[in-house]
Order: C-alpha cells, then structure tokens, then sequence
C-alpha cells in the first residue's frame, strides 16, 4: 500500500473539517480517485486546514509524519503567509523579515519531510512534490499579492532542489487556463478554486506524481 499525505490550507482542505468528506471536495479527492486508478494501491489522507499558515502546518509536522509515516507527501501553503505580510501593514523590509522566516520554516520542514522513519525496513525513498502557490487578480487588488509571491515561489523552488523534492508550477498554467475558460469559472474569488480548477489541479499533480511512480 502506498501512503499519499496531502499538506495545505484552505485549497487542500476544501471543507475536510466541517463535512462527512474525510478527503474534503477538492483536489485531493479527484486525485485521490486518479491514483486508484493506476496499477498501485493508494490510501489518501488529506491534512489540509482552513487558514493555515506555513508556521502552524511546521507545529503539526511530528505527529503526521509518526502516525502516516507517508510514501508521498503533497504540499501546498503560503498564500495565507503573504496574506499577513500584505494585509498587516508591513513595510517593505518587515515583509522581507517574514518571507526570510517562512523559507526557513519551509527548510525546515523539508528536512524533517525528507528523513524517512519507517516504522518497518523499507529500501523506498519518501517521494515530495512541493506545489507553488497560486494567485488570480481577480479581484485586482491581489495583483499586488504577486511579486512577493514570486518571490515565494523562487524559495520554494530552491528549497525543492536541495532536498531532492519536485516542484509543481502551478501559477503560470492556472493562469494560461484561466485565460482559456474564464477565470470566474477557475476562481471563486482570486485565491480559492471552482469544481473545475480543482479539477485542473488534481490532473496537475497527477501527472507530476505518475511520472516519478
């Protein structure tokens, strides 16, 4: 049995925590049923939570890695991190103190995602796909959410390198699909996501993560 953990906040959640879907109704049910769908036996275990920040998923990092022990581990977070360094009224350089604080938190957490402590021997390798951030203007008021996000997403990226994980770009396509369909019909309201960008996503990562399987 393969082991897929899924990390995030409100996106991954996708009302996990307020409904009888232990897998909430986004993308990590749809992907859930494309994994089955191949010749492995999958289990899906969704730890998205509604306003997580990259500081409060480090906090619950332990305990999920002991009970899950994870072949797989999805992460998406930091749009609710440059929500506070936007909407908080820092100045320039104390959003540079935060985004320095939140790439090493994510350090932090790769190293701790990457040390594999299996609770039987095993010779596999903990595979992570670490899933870029997203934002639409749409509203334009988070067109100025942007350049700090990328900003992010360069961290992010590096941070992949190092630790031997796959990052998964998402903005550039999220954005070409926007274009292609209608963003209202990919965003509910510029950060989170409809039934068909949902959509759009889980086939994202599927694709990521059955190339590398």
């Amino acid at each position: 049995m393969t082991r897929l953990l899924c990390l995030g906040d409100s996106i991954t959640d996708c009302g996990r925590l307020f409904s009888g879907y232990p897998l909430g109704n986004g993308y990590v049910k749809l992907l859930s049923n494309l994994m089955h769908n191949t010749d492995r036996h999958f289990s899906t275990e969704n730890k998205g939570i509604d306003g997580f920040t990259m500081e409060k998923l480090l906090h619950n990092i332990d305990d999920w890695i002991t009970t899950y022990d994870p072949d797989i581990v999805t992460v998406l977070i930091g749009i609710n991190d440059i929500g506070i360094m936007i909407n908080t009224r820092r100045t320039p350089q104390q959003q540079q103190i935060l985004m320095k604080e939140f790439s090493e938190r994510y350090e932090i957490l790769a190293c701790k995602l990457s040390a594999i402590q299996r609770t039987v021997p095993s010779t596999s390798t903990r595979k992570l796909f670490f899933l870029e951030p997203f934002i639409f203007p749409w509203p334009q008021c988070y067109a100025s959410w942007i350049p700090l996000l990328s900003q992010m997403s360069c961290e992010i990226r590096t941070i992949s390198q190092k630790y031997g994980a796959v990052f998964v770009p998402l903005q550039d396509d999220l954005m070409q699909e926007a274009s292609r369909v209608g963003i209202n019909n990919i965003t509910t309201d510029g950060i989170h996501l409809t039934p068909l960008g949902h959509q759009f996503l889980a086939k994202k990562i599927y694709s990521s993560l059955t190339e590398r399987l």
